[in-house]
């Protein structure tokens, strides 16, 4: 008895040992010394009483909170305006009504990450990213809890799928599916593709994106604030770069970085659309003398089977650049492919703006694009396409159009076209 008294004795002692309650404050709800004498509280009553209000949370606050917090720091150097679209937090009984509401439970790192930030605003730029090409433009909205639960499906190819994404101008989403059905996994994160073969409305192949909320936002998180995607006119751009996807001829040195469009895409058929980002930069040591102008381009485009398809013009995208020392001038074009990969590389040719008669090459370094993940519908196993077929072996160049996909809020897809292999 002497010794169990002891012991409690000990643990009390122990339990009401702050220096310890400050460790867990630090690691599991990220309270800084400053934010602790704001609070004049002691920390065994801060972890008290924050683990009264998100203790359901423990496993994925500390990991959400420090990527909010990058974010932000990020976004107010390089975009600020953006700052003003984030919404305050929402509160466990507002998360509660929504799943009544939908009739689903919500995974716990997505209702996490909204007791920090509720999205945000329906405004542009969206801060999960923006695509722009010629006559096309995307920039993707992090939903607020109600706008989610407001689209929120049951009909037959996206049963128990909330929207965590929204484009103004595509109408595109990236959704999660709550329930594992129609050969989903629960919580996966996907967008969705209609498969223009069949007219069953609920054959609906899916682009992933992620396993589960927390992988799908802190990996994005992560690639912005590392500087993997470049901010353009103050927004961010998901243009992937591969740092060995470098050329350099002489003094002219080109970069290339890629991305992949699903809302251009589809898997059946298939056609599969990819935007690359150009940046030509000549030295800022090369000799005056060695100023020169772009005349023309080659390509060698190559998709998975191994087809080989070259392709030659004059200029860039209509514009023919001059280079002197310094001189950076970047721009965007687009490609498709009938395989889920293909790569490309070629050559720009130049002339010498102090010898008009001399010409050299420039290489452009081979990168390569890939489809990211997918899943053919369930349904299509259950639809005859027989009466629907489509060439599936065409030229993987032959067109840039593209249908209009079913929309969320039924926003029009702009239409046109967009230049190619420039």
């Amino acid at each position: 008895i002497y010794s169990c008294c002891y012991l409690s004795r000990r643990l009390n002692q122990l339990s009401n040992h702050d220096p310890l309650w400050k460790r867990h404050c630090k690691k599991y709800w990220l309270i800084s010394d400053e934010e602790r004498s704001q609070r004049n509280q002691s920390w065994k009553a801060i972890f008290i009483s924050t683990y009264s209000d998100l203790g359901r949370y423990i496993r994925y606050y500390a990991t959400l909170k420090k990527a909010w917090d990058d974010l932000e720091k990020y976004l107010g150097q390089w975009c600020p305006r953006m700052i003003g679209s984030l919404k305050e937090s929402v509160r466990e009984e507002d998360l509660d009504a929504v799943e009544a509401q939908i009739g689903c439970k919500l995974p716990d790192d997505y209702r996490c990450s909204f007791r920090i930030h509720n999205g945000q605003k329906l405004v542009v730029p969206g801060l999960m990213g923006s695509m722009s090409l010629s006559n096309h433009y995307r920039s993707e909205d992090l939903l607020d809890i109600d706008t989610a639960a407001g689209g929120f499906q049951q009909r037959l190819g996206l049963k128990q799928c909330l929207p965590l994404t929204f484009c103004i101008h595509t109408g595109l989403s990236q959704y999660m599916a709550l329930e594992s059905v129609e050969g989903r996994n629960k919580y996966e994160i996907f967008y969705q593709c209609p498969d223009q073969m069949t007219r069953n409305p609920s054959a609906i192949d899916m682009f992933i994106t992620g396993t589960s909320y927390l992988e799908w936002f802190t990996s994005y998180v992560n690639k912005v604030v590392t500087g993997g995607y470049p901010i353009i006119r103050d927004q961010i751009f998901r243009y992937v770069h591969d740092k060995e996807c470098v050329a350099t001829t002489g003094d002219i040195t080109v970069s290339v970085s890629t991305s992949f469009l699903p809302e251009l895409s589809s898997v059946h058929p298939p056609h599969y659309f990819f935007t690359y980002r150009i940046r030509i930069e000549m030295s800022k040591d090369a000799l005056p003398e060695k100023a020169c102008q772009l005349d023309s381009r080659y390509w060698k485009i190559t998709n998975a089977k191994g087809d080989v398809e070259e392709v030659q013009g004059p200029g860039v995208v209509g514009e023919f650049p001059i280079f002197s020392p310094g001189r950076v001038y970047e721009y965007t074009s687009c490609t498709t492919f009938s395989t889920t990969s293909g790569y490309m590389e070629g050559y720009y040719t130049f002339h010498c703006l102090y010898y008009k008669d001399k010409f050299f090459n420039v290489t452009i370094p081979r990168f390569h694009m890939v489809c990211p993940t997918f899943k053919v519908s369930t349904a299509r196993m259950e639809t005859n396409h027989n009466e629907h077929a489509v060439d599936e072996d065409e030229d993987s160049t032959d067109t840039d159009e593209y249908e209009d996909r079913r929309r969320v809020l039924d926003i029009p897809a702009p239409s046109g076209r967009c230049p190619r292999h420039t």
